[in-house]
């Protein structure tokens, strides 16, 4: 079962407590997934489809529930691959369903409206119904082990900016694609999401979004800051690499007695102790020289041995 259908679920089973929050609910369910048949005497009727069986279950009863409409539910299995089932819920044209969409708004003056619901939408309650619908109707979010992304689908350009600015109203950061002949409302932040699954009462599902989340953005810091560590050991690594290549060439070209004591020391202690860090070697030389001191003494050396390099006569290859 993927997370968006465990979300329906879910979201199938919330009521909402005002009559304005389920008409909202149920305008933005017939927009998203549902579509009008025009019957006899210029009737209209409502024909909504979901693969989900808890979702249908849920129009029909607020259907039932706003007005006295025929209904019929009709199952039919797919071809596909998967060969889903698809749930299909026939409202019967008749003079109630014309009343039903005029209350929902859907119809204004005797034609579709098509381009705002804001008229059931003035209240918070009821935006968050709406979108409740919206997502129903089809909307769908990832598992939270993977990329954050939740969106909603609409043929409709002007829906989807209804969205959009309904989802601002309530403080999230909702924007708008196209893809196809679809115009795709989505949300990529984590905490955008959490919060759009809090709105719409999806209580359970923002528990579990948020548990895999923490353990997620732990496991990523942790990454990060092993990764970091690892990169300090190699760049101390290699340095300590480079600074024992000196001195050996110097001990080779010109003996460490020739150094002056102070040099000599750091340099002996390097080549004692070669895979040492700066502050390892303060230990080792019972902290008469801080890090920065060492560190110093460490260039010299390495200057005093490119020097030596560059001095070095040329070979009968180099001649060639």
């Amino acid at each position: 079962m993927s997370f968006s259908t465990e979300v329906k679920n879910e979201l199938a089973r919330v009521t909402g407590s005002h009559n304005c929050c389920a008409a909202a609910e149920l305008a933005a369910l017939i927009r998203m997934g549902g579509a009008m048949s025009i019957g006899g005497n210029a009737n209209l009727g409502i024909n909504f489809s979901s693969e989900n069986a808890a979702v249908t279950r849920k129009a029909l009863g607020l259907i039932k529930g706003y007005s006295n409409v025929k209904t019929e539910v009709v199952v039919t299995r797919g071809r596909r691959l998967k060969k889903n089932n698809t749930y299909h819920v026939r409202v019967v044209p008749s003079p109630g369903v014309n009343q039903l969409l005029t209350d929902l708004g859907i119809m204004r003056d005797g034609s579709l409206n098509v381009l705002s619901d804001r008229a059931i939408l003035r209240k918070a309650c009821c935006r968050r119904a709406y979108l409740r619908g919206a997502f129903l109707g089809a909307g769908s979010v990832n598992r939270p082990e993977g990329s954050y992304h939740l969106e909603l689908v609409t043929g409709n350009v002007d829906l989807a900016k209804s969205l959009v600015q309904v989802m601002k109203s309530l403080g999230l950061p909702g924007r708008m694609t196209d893809r196809k002949d679809d115009y795709i409302v989505y949300l990529k932040d984590g905490n955008a999401i959490t919060t759009f699954l809090q709105l719409i009462g999806a209580h359970n599902a923002l528990l579990t979004f948020e548990n895999v989340r923490v353990v997620k953005d732990m496991r990523n810091q942790v990454n990060r800051l092993v990764n970091c560590e690892t990169a300090n050991l190699q760049k101390t690594v290699n340095a300590a690499v480079r600074q024992v290549d000196s001195i050996k060439l110097i001990v080779e070209k010109l003996g460490l007695d020739k150094l002056p004591p102070p040099l000599r020391e750091v340099a002996e202690a390097r080549l004692a102790y070669p895979e040492a860090t700066l502050s390892e070697l303060v230990e080792a030389l019972d902290g008469r020289i801080g890090k920065s001191g060492i560190n110093h003494r460490l260039r010299k050396l390495g200057e005093i041995a490119q020097s030596l390099e560059a001095r070095r006569p040329e070979t009968e290859m180099d001649k060639q």
